[in-house]
């Protein structure tokens, strides 16, 4: 064994930090964990319920239109890149209390009723979502190494709660604040008390944590030359795709088909929902059978059957097809439970978590966006949803690949 081998199978098994066994820690490394949950997917689905309400109000056209419900996957794509460096100065837990922070201003910044505010605003909220989505696998193998699956669970529902709350109440928040601008930002709240209970965590780990040793670093892309890294690149570039496309428009492709807003908005909470006992089941799956490729056979189907029934069921079996598409949700912890186990420390696990996000969600784009640009051409939701499915298919042969690199060794691509 190589010097450089022997040095990351030491990182690999170093002890925990002195406080990481207290329960002091451990409560506020958890309540961490739920809050950030909380906070990475109510930025978006907060506004997919509203997005024709905010074209009538603030009057942008057709390219504004296709382009706001893809910025989130842009924006991920450029500012995850930027989650290593950035976690190689201020810390992982500094990254993401920075995260939160911009995450707060830039959904209170899209009060403003205008359109630049609008698209400033989300630029700026994604980019802390985007800084938080890439760390979030490093933090919970450095402060729950041993629970990894328990944590990336919790994770994972934490975030499908937020988004339930955000997608039902969107609606119902704008009314009462008297316009969806106004309404969308009353989720920076939400942002702020993430960020000040952060705080104390990070204060109380840099405390007892030692100081780490100077590292040359690992480049997010050197691992695209490995088979690992492109198969895990395509299977969160696959899953993104279908979560980012339904998360935007499902709301909106009820609604044209004379459902009212409010209605659309709580379809969408189904959905999520319905992935909280879903995610449960699938790392069930996992933890107690090791059935990791089951697991990714179960939510690949029930995308796919979900996205058959939007196309061919009646409305009025809408939430039947949320219900099932939840199931399909849950292939998410999966993915993020792949990245965690796919590098020999916290730093190669944050280069592969910046990667695939990375170009992840720069592939994704096309969902929401194609979704989008598809319908102003055809004038049908049908044709989306059909590629959609083609997706799902994808999404199935890389998981079923990806199921047999947990915790292999990583191997070039000639």
């Amino acid at each position: 064994m190589s010097e450089k081998e022997k040095s990351a199978a030491g990182n690999a098994g170093s002890p925990p930090t002195p406080r990481s066994g207290s329960r002091g820690f451990m409560v506020l490394s958890i309540l961490a964990v739920v809050l950030i949950g909380l906070n990475l997917r109510a930025g978006i689905t907060s506004a997919a319920p509203l997005f024709l309400d905010l074209q009538e109000f603030l009057g942008y056209g057709a390219f504004v239109t296709a382009l706001l419900p893809s910025i989130p996957t842009l924006v991920f794509a450029a500012a995850g890149l930027s989650t290593a460096w950035l976690a190689r100065r201020l810390g992982l837990s500094g990254t993401i209390l920075f995260a939160l922070c911009l995450l707060s201003v830039g959904l209170a910044f899209r009060a403003l009723p205008t359109t630049w505010a609008l698209l400033a605003g989300t630029v700026a909220a994604m980019c802390g979502l985007a800084l938080c989505n890439v760390s979030m696998p490093s933090f919970i193998r450095e402060n729950f190494a041993q629970k990894t699956s328990l944590m990336t669970g919790l994770y994972t529902i934490t975030m499908s709660l937020g988004a339930t709350a955000a997608s039902a109440l969107s609606v119902p928040l704008a009314l009462a604040a008297g316009s969806p601008t106004l309404g969308l930002a009353t989720w920076s709240i939400l942002a702020a008390a993430a960020a000040l209970a952060f705080l104390p965590f990070m204060l109380m780990a840099r405390a007892d944590r030692p100081a780490a040793p100077a590292t040359s670093g690992i480049s997010p892309f050197s691992l695209i030359r490995t088979k690992r890294g492109l198969v895990i690149t395509g299977l969160f570039s696959a899953q993104a795709i279908l979560a980012y496309a339904i998360m935007s428009w499902l709301p909106t492709i009820l609604i044209s088909r004379s459902m009212a807003a409010a209605d659309a908005g709580v379809i969408l909470g189904v959905l999520q929902v319905m992935s909280i006992p879903a995610t449960m089941f699938s790392l069930w799956l996992v933890n107690k059978h090791g059935m990791l490729r089951g697991a990714f056979f179960l939510t690949s189907i029930s995308a796919a059957a979900g996205l058959t029934g939007l196309v061919w069921l009646p409305l009025s079996l809408a939430w039947l097809c949320a219900v099932v598409l939840g199931i399909g949700f849950s292939i998410f912890p999966l993915v993020l439970l792949v990245i965690s186990f796919s590098g020999e420390n916290s730093e190669e696990t944050t280069a592969m978590s910046t990667l695939a996000q990375s170009l992840g969600y720069l592939v994704a784009t096309s969902g929401p966006f194609g979704m989008g640009l598809l319908y102003s051409l055809t004038g049908s939701w049908t044709v989306p949803l059909v590629l959609l499915i083609g997706v799902t298919g994808l999404m199935l042969w890389l998981g079923v690949v990806a199921s047999g690199y947990r915790r292999a060794v990583v191997q070039r691509v000639p």
